[in-house]
């Protein structure tokens, strides 16, 4: 594979966002090579790096990037704290790749195809577009006049619970010195290039109910759902509640709910065997100011009442930094765009830490996790000049 050095013009962007795709960085899958390629084209601009590194669920070897290009020594100004910016390499699945306009040839969704002004490729909107953005963008500014850090960030596992933003806020020490600056963070999911001051965070339970399998004409089994079912009733009860309760509520989110999600499995495939394990769960959207740990804390009681077993399981808090900040203000102002709130989670929800974090990002939401995920053009433009611009307003004094 050719690796292209990013040098700032739209061509080497396009050329970096190919390359980017033809690693099919997909979560179930090691990111081990990709990592290698952007810390290569990382060094190349002159960052240094940390790398911290883990095993998942499965055993498959995950890499996190933190990256960090200091100004040279006679331009520095300390108490200056810079700009972040975050992503990640992995992927979803492309099992359903059609390929642009629903061609009937389905392609390959790694090997990255300009069409029609587009750019199609998994990856190609989230986020692997927006890494090419903004590592074109650091190539416009030169070191010789940044006054302040640039910090680049490369996650993994986003795409299935953040677990490469959890590793990297526990473990690695580079992540410790990025805390330390605060500096004003970007997470570049894709947003038209809007400025998310809030979105939604994430969170669950699983209930599981255990029987005993036997022949359903004798009376030997225990049908595992007849606990289950008042379960289900009471999660039924708290999803209505979570859409009548005004306290439940906020309006500045679309939808202005928690989302409560909730299903059931009991593993049953023919009638004559009474199940002996029934599974539920519940997933939703937690929003700023709203406390859904009651909500939870009345599905564990339940639980205990009917003798099933309940497991809690975290996602990530939701993100929210003041739309009237200084920070927020002028980046929308930089940008040229409106501020918004979202409904879906990023790693961002993770870094409580850091008190001044948005999402911006090149291409739409609405591109993403598509069966011929693109993003356009001119958005990979667009998202390398408010990138440049930003990091000029933050990195380069006067």
């Amino acid at each position: 594979m050719d690796d292209h050095c990013p040098d700032g013009t739209l061509e080497s962007a396009i050329a970096v966002l190919k390359d980017l795709i033809a690693y099919p960085s997909v979560s179930s899958s090691s990111n081990l090579e990709i990592s290698e390629h952007c810390s290569a084209l990382l060094s190349e601009l002159g960052f240094s790096i940390w790398r911290s590194q883990y095993d998942d669920q499965r055993g498959v070897r995950k890499v996190n990037l933190v990256a960090v290009r200091q100004p040279l020594a006679e331009r520095s100004q300390p108490q200056l704290p810079g700009l972040a910016y975050f992503c990640h390499t992995d992927v979803v699945p492309a099992k359903q790749w059609i390929g642009p306009g629903g061609q009937a040839d389905r392609g390959d969704p790694f090997d990255a195809l300009v069409y029609n002004d587009r750019i199609y490729g998994r990856g190609a909107c989230d986020m692997k577009g927006s890494f090419a953005a903004m590592v074109s963008a650091v190539a416009r500014i030169d070191r010789r006049a940044q006054t302040a850090p640039i910090w680049l960030v490369c996650t993994a596992d986003e795409e299935i619970g953040f677990e490469g933003a959890k590793h990297m806020v526990r473990q690695c020490p580079g992540y410790r010195q990025l805390v330390a600056s605060d500096p004003p963070s970007i997470i570049g999911e894709p947003t038209e290039m809007n400025v998310v001051y809030a979105h939604k965070g994430i969170q669950g339970c699983k209930i599981r109910s255990i029987g005993r399998a036997g022949h359903s004409a004798t009376a030997y089994g225990i049908n595992a759902n007849e606990a289950m079912v008042p379960m289900l009733s009471k999660l039924l009860q708290l999803c209505k509640l979570t859409r009548e309760d005004p306290g439940l509520r906020d309006d500045r989110f679309d939808p202005p709910t928690l989302s409560w999600n909730f299903g059931f499995n009991d593993h049953s495939h023919v009638v004559n065997i009474t199940p002996e394990r029934s599974d539920a769960w519940v997933c939703l959207r937690t929003m700023p100011g709203v406390d859904e740990q009651p909500l939870f804390a009345q599905v564990q009681q339940a639980a205990d009442q009917l003798g099933l077993q309940f497991t809690l399981v975290p996602g990530c808090d939701p993100l929210w930094t003041d739309p009237s900040s200084a920070f927020v203000q002028q980046l929308k102002t930089l940008a040229g765009t409106q501020t918004q709130t979202v409904c879906y989670a990023t790693d961002g929800g993770v870094m409580n830490e850091l008190s001044q974090r948005v999402v911006i990002g090149p291409g739409s939401i609405h591109q993403a996790h598509t069966v011929d995920e693109w993003i356009a053009i001119d958005q990979l433009q667009r998202g390398i000049e408010v990138y440049e611009t930003a990091l000029r307003h933050w990195c380069l004094s006067g």
